[in-house]
């Protein structure tokens, strides 16, 4: 007995054995490419031996008849029922893996996706489908709607089940440009979308559209439905990589990026083709401007929506749902009893009515991020004049009460400045709504079309009574464009930013929008406008008085106010009656110092108004002291677009002080703070780099130099000779840095480009 019981157990050891030896065998082909590369070429009785203890659910024997009885002139109702079989067994796992919001694949919760993948199931599907266009015989059978869309779903399964396999797709381009041709399908448009934006997520390289088989045709050929669905797979070729664009990237790093880029990216040419095709823009515009048909009462819907949000995370799956409930009805109408029928699908019980809602929601969200990557692309004038032209902002207007900025969901996640969440549908399309509004407006003469005709007449009247002439911009803007009603987006705007929670996630985004319409030119007119609205008290009393704590909002709040105040002796006014006691005056003291970086620009606006505002900012030692910080807090290697503003503003005070023949005084006492710190050298050194690298990213040809101007009312030419001053190598001269750092603590030749 002991003896039988050793042999069984060494044969199941072998057996065991057998089965990694195959299965390495076919590892070690796909990285190797030479030997065993797939499960197809194992004999079938080695198959149907292996099959049952390996729990391989016949997969394999599945695949090898599939791919012998699939070929040009094969029977495609019998390749088509193999399909059918394969999907099944793949089907489960898949929506598993999506109800248990897995993060990342595995083996053990996908065995039967993994097998496919192992045995060649992948590269076969994708033979199948390119097969009719890599044959030259005229006479190739055509392939049903309902093959492809079943090979395309059993393809996404595998992307999100098994790891690998969306990486090895993106990878073979003639495969990725093939998917595209089978978008002009309406019956394949779904599947195929949602399989090119799966592959677009992890593709190393952003495709060329332009290498798209007739892209104009196609994008003209799409539905609007389509259309926006289009934009979830535009919103990544035409957006430039992550890799030195974010703020939290340093400019030193940036400026390294721009030089070995190739000029024009690849999103950038893709941007040019998108506006090249005919009627592109108008299409989009109208699709982010038209109005929803709300059959029930918004209250409910939203509750609904609330609800259903949480897997509803992608608009194609919306159209499936939408698609499926059509049917449905159109079924239920002729009383169709096959048994396969939409009618008897468990979904027609739990479709919600806001269904419709979440829908155009979920469009509008992609429709204005790729508006907005365009508005902030090199075309951006042309994209302006488009815009204006189509009338994006009144639409946005008339939508806005309606749809984008109804009453606020009770709790949700905060969403801060470069953070990834999973918002709703709702929450995701007012930040896209207001970062939109922020790229429309900043720095650009079209920002007057947030207006009315009422407020145009309103700002005439101010700049009138002040007797200024009027900015040129709101005299050359097209009343026929500006928005309709009784208010125009702005005031709008800033009618729901005084009605905010303290805690809101949109704090941010409402200043930043508004804040883009002051940038630019100082306009005492626009300042105006918008202090006779209440705006700087409700900025004062976030600030103060509301216990905000986030530092993203209250950096808003700091350059909104510093733009609001700039120049402006009324807003000083307005400043000093609401920060009437000392307590309101230290308090907002301490939201300054807390940290420097967030209220840096404030600070500038002070010393640039020449106000004794703060007080203590009259007294020069209080000048230094906040001239000290901002020097000691940044350096060449951690500036990043978020802090460069604090080397500005240093500038601005070694400019006036410069102004006044003082700076020498300055230089002095940055010298003795060293000393009196005990550490000699490290200001002067680290600011007479900070300048070297102002002059090696400001005066680089590709730098526009007037926000700079903009910001100050300083002509460029005199920030470039302060800095060149500061920087002069004669030791003999009393506003030349290297002339205040002893020769033993003199570190001002290190060269920071190779850091």
């Amino acid at each position: 007995m002991a003896a039988n019981g050793q042999q069984s157990s060494r044969t199941q050891t072998r057996r065991r054995n057998r089965n990694k030896n195959v299965l390495h065998k076919i590892k070690n082909g796909h990285i190797t490419g030479l030997g065993m590369t797939r499960g197809t070429q194992i004999p079938v009785a080695l198959l149907e031996e292996r099959d049952k203890r390996a729990r391989w659910q016949g997969i394999p024997l599945l695949l090898k008849r599939l791919h012998e009885s699939s070929h040009t002139h094969s029977d495609l109702t019998k390749t088509h029922n193999m399909v059918k079989e394969l999907s099944s067994l793949l089907s489960m796992e898949a929506m598993s893996f999506v109800t248990e919001d897995r993060k990342t694949p595995q083996e053990s919760v996908s065995p039967n996706t993994y097998t496919f993948d192992l045995f060649g199931g992948v590269d076969l599907f994708v033979e199948i489908l390119m097969r009719p266009t890599l044959s030259a015989q005229r006479d190739v059978p055509i392939m049903s709607d309902d093959l492809i869309k079943d090979c395309l779903s059993v393809l996404y399964n595998c992307c999100i089940c098994t790891e690998g396999v969306t990486k090895s797709l993106a990878a073979r381009d003639d495969f990725v440009m093939f998917l595209f041709t089978l978008m002009s399908n309406k019956k394949t448009f779904l599947q195929t979308a949602t399989l090119i934006e799966d592959i677009m997520g992890v593709k190393k390289e952003v495709i060329r559209l332009e290498d798209i088989p007739n892209l104009a045709s196609l994008v003209q050929s799409f539905n609007q439905q389509q259309l926006a669905n289009f934009c979830r797979i535009l919103s990544v070729t035409i957006s430039e990589p992550d890799v030195g664009v974010d703020d939290k990237h340093t400019l030193l790093a940036r400026n390294s990026q721009q030089k070995v880029t190739v000029s024009p990216s690849r999103a950038e040419s893709n941007q040019v083709a998108l506006l090249n095709i005919p009627g592109f823009i108008e299409r989009l515009c109208k699709l982010a401007t038209r109005k929803v048909s709300e059959a029930s009462g918004t209250a409910a819907l939203l509750q609904e929506l609330e609800d259903w949000h949480s897997w509803l995370d992608n608009a194609l799956v919306l159209d499936a749902l939408m698609q499926m409930a059509i049917e449905e009805a159109e079924q239920s109408s002729t009383e169709s009893s096959d048994e396969g029928s939409l009618s008897s699908s468990p979904l027609r019980h739990t479709l919600p009515q806001s269904m419709k809602i979440v829908h155009e929601i979920m469009y509008k969200v992609e429709v204005l991020y790729v508006l907005c990557v365009l508005l902030m692309g090199r075309q951006r004038n042309q994209v302006h004049r488009m815009l204006a032209e189509f009338r994006l902002i009144p639409g946005l207007n008339n939508l806005f009460e309606k749809l984008i900025w109804r009453r606020q969901p009770s709790s949700h996640a905060l969403h801060r400045q470069n953070q990834n969440c999973d918002c709703s549908p709702e929450i995701s399309f007012k930040i896209q709504f207001l970062r939109l509004l922020q790229s429309f407006s900043d720095h650009h003469e079209n920002k007057y079309l947030l207006l009315n005709s009422q407020e145009l007449n309103e700002l005439s009247a101010i700049s009138l009574k002040a007797n200024i002439p009027e900015v040129e911009a709101l005299v050359n803007t097209d009343r026929n464009l500006v928005c309709d009603g009784k208010k125009g987006l702005l005031t709008r705007l800033i009618s729901v930013m005084k009605k905010e929670p303290v805690d809101s996630s949109f704090r941010f985004w409402q200043a930043r929008a508004v804040e883009s319409f002051l940038r630019g030119a100082t306009s005492y007119a626009d300042q105006i406008f918008l202090l006779k609205r209440g705006l700087l008290e409700h900025i004062l009393f976030c600030i103060i008085d509301s216990g905000c704590k986030s530092r993203d909002v209250l950096q808003s709040y700091f350059d909104l106010l510093g733009e609001l105040m700039k120049f402006n002796i009324d807003a000083f006014k307005r400043f000093n009656k609401y920060v009437n006691t000392e307590e309101k005056f230290q308090t907002f003291l301490g939201q300054i110092n807390s940290s420097l970086v967030d209220s840096n620009m404030l600070v500038r606006l002070v010393l640039l108004t020449q106000c004794r505002l703060l007080s203590y900012m009259a007294h020069v030692e209080n000048r230094l002291s906040f001239l000290f910080r901002l020097i000691s807090i940044i350096n060449v290697q951690t500036l990043t677009q978020e802090n460069v503003s604090c080397l500005n503003t240093s500038l601005v005070v070694l400019m006036l002080a410069r102004w006044r023949a003082k700076l020498p005084f300055y230089l002095n006492a940055l010298r003795q703070k060293e000393f009196v710190e005990k550490y000699p050298g490290y200001l002067l050194n680290n600011f007479h780099q900070l300048l070297r690298f102002w002059q090696h990213h400001y005066l680089n040809k590709d730098k526009d130099s007037t926000c700079l101007e903009n910001s100050s009312c300083i002509p460029f030419t005199y920030w470039k000779e302060t800095v060149t001053v500061l920087l002069s190598s004669d030791r003999s001269s009393l506003c030349a840095i290297a002339s205040y750092i002893d020769d033993a603590y003199r570190d001002l030749d290190r060269d920071f480009l190779e850091v």
